[in-house]
């Protein structure tokens, strides 16, 4: 049997800290004399004293190496104890939702989707507009710490690549993984705090301008308005461009960067092909939407709606300020496909990412070559470093798997009856935790309410999945995983 206390220890902590941050939606519901404070306080309550017992009954091990089974036990386990706990005000508390829309909206939040289960969010508490908000920026922090520290050890999805070459090559600077865990932590509020003011000293109000900092820089996407980011039209949009841009390249750059050591960031292989991504999709939507269709728009603002949908649904953000389905086939189509490539690894972005893209499609080319000259040698290489076949084959095994659990998702979807744009679109933004979906059971602030219930928790496991690279929660269902 797996020894299950090193892995309850931790937990145990965590789900004290995500009791604690509920303090903070409790005083903003105080500070606006709304008695829903009283909700967070009880939710806070419950949260505190169970993650206490974890941890008392646990406090012996919390000093002990985990194993291979023990970290994966961690990372799944993690993201099913935090949206129980976190769906609790929501039960409790507004929306009075069910327990399955509350905790669809909590999986929701931790896995950075910004998919949302409530009809409205205009009249919600300002305390649960926070606490949407927390969930997600808890959630991108964790996501950031679990791909740097946990997957390459664990070697899920070709991550193993990145634990010689993002933690042996800061050598005697950051020599040890808790050390990069807390500078990654540093950037991640320092980024935080810097969005939000920038909001602010672009007209958002400072509650509003707190909440959209806390799911930009976590490329989560809730936001506190029907209209999404339409409340907030202009100079803001550029502003979170640019943050949900920082928040979905490598955070170990970032380190590196904050550490003096800019060139890393710089030279990075898989930031430039992010970038490139990102200027070719806006500019083909562009043109096809003023050339093409001929749209009564103007040039700058269909500049500026075009980057700030773009990024927003490749870094899997989720944010929307405009209907995108009236820019025509062509980008909707091209949104479908960056949502399926997502930001850069160890990022708060999401999906597939980037480096596995250009792993895959080495691995390819240099198959091709192969049947043209069998007896000649293709090394593979990435970024100056040898790609180990191990890697090669990580990839390949995370992206079949991948593209095998969208297609599974998007039938299971289509069986309970949605209609098959529904079914394509809910299936993309769960697995891919990217946030919008479209279709005629999507109410018009984009939630999903009207889903039949299956369907919901088919999404919940979908978000599950996508978020934690699928690899780490299935290898849970082998019988050997359990042997000692």
């Amino acid at each position: 049997m797996i020894d299950m206390r090193p892995v309850a220890h931790p937990i145990g902590k965590i789900v004290f800290a995500l009791g604690a941050f509920m303090l903070a939606p409790m005083a903003v519901d105080l500070w606006h004399d709304d008695p829903h404070w009283m909700v967070f306080l009880e939710c806070a309550s419950i949260t505190i004293v169970t993650g206490l017992l974890l941890v008392v009954a646990n406090r012996a091990e919390r000093k002990r190496a985990l194993t291979i089974q023990q970290a994966f036990l961690l990372t799944s386990g993690l993201w099913i104890a935090l949206p129980v706990f976190g769906a609790l005000p929501f039960i409790l508390g507004a929306p009075n939702a069910s327990v399955t829309d509350a905790f669809f909206e909590a999986m929701s939040g931790v896995t950075t989707t910004g998919t949302t289960a409530f009809p409205e969010l205009d009249g919600l508490p300002k305390g649960t507009h926070l606490w949407r908000a927390l969930l997600q920026w808890m959630g991108g922090l964790g996501i950031v710490v679990v791909a740097m520290v946990f997957l390459p050890v664990m070697k899920v999805g070709g991550m193993q690549f990145f634990r010689s070459e993002g933690f042996d090559t800061l050598g005697k600077i950051l020599p040890r993984a808790g050390e990069i865990a807390a500078e990654m932590t540093i950037i991640y509020v320092a980024m935080t705090a810097a969005c939000a003011v920038t909001y602010m000293v672009l007209g958002m109000s400072g509650f509003d301008a707190v909440v959209h900092a806390l799911t930009t820089c976590s490329t989560g996407g809730f936001s506190n308005y029907d209209a999404s980011f339409g409340a907030y039209l202009g100079a803001p949009e550029w502003a979170a461009s640019v943050f949900m841009v920082l928040a979905s390249v490598p955070f170990i750059r970032l380190v590196q960067a904050m550490r003096g050591n800019g060139g890393p960031l710089i030279h990075d292989r898989q930031v430039h092909t992010y970038l490139k991504l990102i200027l070719a999709v806006c500019g083909i939507i562009i043109i096809y939407r003023l050339i093409w269709l001929e749209q009564d728009v103007s040039f700058s603002e269909a500049v500026r709606e075009t980057v700030f949908n773009t990024i927003s649904t490749f870094s899997g953000t989720g944010f929307a300020s405009t209907d995108m389905t009236q820019w025509g086939h062509l980008p909707f189509a091209l949104l479908i496909i960056v949502g399926l490539i997502g930001g850069c690894t160890g990022s708060t972005g999401c999906s597939v990412k980037v480096f596995r893209y250009e792993v895959l499609f080495q691995a390819v080319r240099a198959q091709i070559r192969r049947m043209h000259s069998p007896h000649r040698l293709y090394p593979l290489r990435y970024a100056g470093h040898p790609l180990d076949k191990g890697v090669v084959d990580s990839v390949m095994a995370f992206f079949t798997l991948f593209m095998l659990t969208f297609g599974l998702l998007i039938v299971g979807l289509a069986l309970t009856g949605l209609h098959p744009r529904t079914a394509l679109t809910a299936a993309w933004t769960a697995i891919a935790n990217v946030g919008p979906a479209w279709g005629p059971e999507i109410t018009a602030n984009g939630s999903i309410v009207e889903f039949p219930t299956a369907a919901k928790w088919m999404m919940i496991t979908g978000m599950y999945l996508g978020r934690l690279e699928l690899v780490s929660v299935l290898v849970l269902l082998l019988p050997r995983f359990w042997r000692p």
